[in-house]
């Protein structure tokens, strides 16, 4: 079974971006942004809503402050704030699901917090500890590329880890997610993206910058919910891993 996550509620009061509604109709996980990178109560509140009402599993999306970059821009923060923040931003967004009849499931880091914290040990900590700090039914799972240093530290904390392929951006040969800054690292190509998600499923492999192949395996697959034509995107992914044979749900 595979999980097929997108990021929602990245509007930010009267701006929206991304077509919410559509894509909780696709996906089985939504990763609702916590304020920081965007979104507002309002947002939040509606997102969960819709999710409840499909049956579409609720994450937090936390990130660094960082409103005007879109969360998007690297910052070295002491851990202590850090993690102090990202607690903040999953007990924001729990509270409101609980409030609509659902409940936060699992933590995904946004951005540059996510890519950071693949690599540094210090963030991937703060993380970690302020997941664990989280008084859950049950420890959240965290969100992560396969090579990512949470893998190794997240026993320490008693914090599962779900492993995560993005289907629609590229990846260097060192696994990590190409930047943003470099030509065609975002991929807009429906059957391209569809091709690429069935190919990690079943292979378990993926095509890297410079034509190699690196073993690749995840149980969650993201389509980034502002990337143009995200819909259609993961209309794609979804039709083409339910025509390889392979089962969709939620892994929370």
């Amino acid at each position: 079974m595979i999980d097929l996550n997108a990021d929602l509620g990245e509007g930010f009061g009267v701006w929206k971006l991304g077509d919410d509604a559509a894509l909780l109709s696709v996906v089985t996980s939504a990763n609702v942004a916590c304020g920081f990178h965007a979104g507002d109560p309002v947002t939040i509140r509606a997102t969960c809503v819709a999710a409840v009402a499909r049956g579409v599993a609720i994450g937090a999306q936390v990130s660094y402050r960082d409103l005007a970059g879109f969360g998007r821009r690297d910052m070295d923060v002491p851990p202590d704030e850090l993690r102090a923040e990202i607690l903040y931003q999953v007990a924001a967004v729990d509270g409101i699901a609980r409030a609509v009849g659902g409940r936060v499931t699992y933590v995904k880091p946004h951005g540059a917090l996510y890519n950071r914290a693949v690599h540094d040990e210090r963030q991937a900590e703060a993380l970690l500890a302020a997941v664990a700090e989280y008084p859950a039914p049950a420890p959240l799972p965290v969100l992560t590329l396969p090579n990512s240093v949470i893998l190794d530290i997240a026993p320490r904390y008693e914090v599962p880890t779900v492993t995560e392929f993005f289907a629609d951006r590229t990846y260097t040969p060192s696994g990590t997610l190409t930047s943003r800054r470099e030509p065609g690292s975002v991929l807009h190509d429906p059957a391209e993206v569809a091709a690429r998600a069935v190919r990690m499923a079943t292979s378990g492999t993926v095509v890297t910058t410079d034509g190699g192949e690196l073993a690749m395996r995840a149980r969650s697959i993201c389509v980034h919910g502002d990337t143009p034509g995200a819909v259609a995107l993961a209309q794609g992914v979804r039709s083409a891993l339910t025509d390889a044979g392979i089962e969709i749900g939620p892994f929370a």
